[in-house]
């Protein structure tokens, strides 16, 4: 059975792997990259794929080790600063591709130094799959919680050490990447987290657990949730059990919860800020960014 942080991008690994260009995937993305970054598995398409220059940034395929592994990272600054605000980019179930860098650079043009760190590099690549359910079963849920802790912790000193500031974190994900920054805010005395569409509940697995709903009242910082009503995968009844879980939290004392938020789009499907995809959408996608910079400058990333 699919989780449901995988059900919105079922249709994606069905889909050609054809790239706009028409050269293969894992050439368009290596051309993007470098050498040893994962394609995402659904078709980049020409007439929403977002391009973000890289004019003054700096840019480019980094590693950092976490317990004896080498973690391979994109990342994205401004050229000739130090003391930056540093935000984790956490990607979707995909891995680290075009689109990821690209949202890098959205939040390196907007002033932060962003890291985005290839979180299944132990157990495999992504773009080797295109079944979602042997994607899940041989990659995924392989994946402990435990490792990507470590792995964001990584990310953290390696940004510290290269033009960061370790003071001034926040962390944002994307599906499986959005359950990541809710975890992380539950585990980690970071400034703030914005979580898209990551799932919030879940059956407890060695590799997994506890879920978002259950550490409410662990929060160490405040999130920003970013939801669309018509996603099948992370039904609203799940947003409103976060909800309540965070309002219990809150009256108990923790501030963070008490600071976390939630935005629902009315109409949005699963993934609608992934612009290379079928289910972008526009509006969502920029007011959601919009509120991403907002929120993590209003939490002292600035």
């Amino acid at each position: 059975m699919l989780t449901q942080d995988l059900i919105g991008d079922s249709q994606a690994l069905l889909d050609s792997h054809e790239p706009k260009s028409g050269a293969s995937r894992r050439t368009a993305i290596k051309a993007a990259l470098g050498v040893g970054y994962a394609a995402a598995a659904a078709p980049i398409m020409a007439q929403t794929a977002i391009k973000t220059s890289s004019e003054g940034l700096r840019t480019g395929e980094v590693s950092f080790e976490v317990a004896g592994f080498k973690v391979p990272a994109y990342f994205a600054a401004p050229a000739g600063k130090t003391d930056l605000p540093v935000v984790l980019v956490v990607h979707e179930i995909f891995g680290v591709h075009e689109y990821i860098a690209d949202t890098a650079r959205r939040f390196a043009r907007a002033g932060f130094m962003a890291v985005a760190p290839e979180l299944f590099a132990r157990q495999g690549d992504p773009s080797a799959y295109g079944e979602i359910a042997k994607l899940q079963a041989e990659i995924v849920s392989k994946v402990p919680d435990a490792q990507v802790m470590a792995d964001l912790d990584g990310a953290i000193q390696w940004a510290a050490a290269n033009g960061g500031s370790a003071q001034k974190v926040g962390i944002t994900g994307f599906c499986w990447g959005g359950r990541v920054v809710w975890l992380y805010a539950q585990q980690r005395p970071i400034r703030a987290g914005v979580a898209w569409y990551g799932r919030l509940v879940g059956n407890s697995t060695p590799n997994t657990p506890s879920h978002p709903v259950q550490g409410a009242a662990a929060m160490q910082a405040p999130v920003l949730g970013l939801y669309g009503a018509a996603d099948t995968g992370i039904p609203v009844a799940t947003v409103d059990q976060m909800k309540a879980a965070l309002a219990d939290a809150a009256g108990k004392g923790n501030n963070a919860a008490r600071q976390s938020s939630f935005v629902v789009y009315p109409d949005a499907p699963h993934a609608f800020h992934a612009d290379y995809r079928a289910t972008f959408r526009k509006e969502p996608a920029e007011d959601g960014f919009r509120r991403a910079l907002e929120w993590f400058r209003s939490h002292g990333l600035s």
